[in-house]
């Protein structure tokens, strides 16, 4: 699965256009490497967001094509959420 649209289906960025975005300005990470909106995601990857001054790290758990809202959050466990001090 794309990593833009794992980041819309999970929820985790609300729009797909958004994820590549941000995925496109080197802000996101996929196994400490940097990720591309087309970067393909796979079960046990492991993801870092840098939003604003806020780092998210989360494991990918299971791939679906579509979830309710409710289901979104078992396709990920955050590993960590930190501040970043610049």
């Amino acid at each position: 699965m794309r990593l833009d649209k794992f980041l819309k289906v999970s929820r985790i960025i609300k729009r797909r256009t958004v994820a590549k975005d941000v995925a496109d300005q080197g802000r996101i990470m996929v196994n400490d490497r940097p990720a591309k909106s087309s970067t393909n995601i796979q079960v046990g990857d492991q993801v870092a967001i840098r939003f604003g001054n806020r780092l998210l790290k989360v494991e990918v758990m299971h791939l679906q094509d579509s979830t309710k809202k409710e289901d979104a959050s078992d396709m990920y466990r955050v590993i960590s959420e930190d501040l970043i001090e610049e």
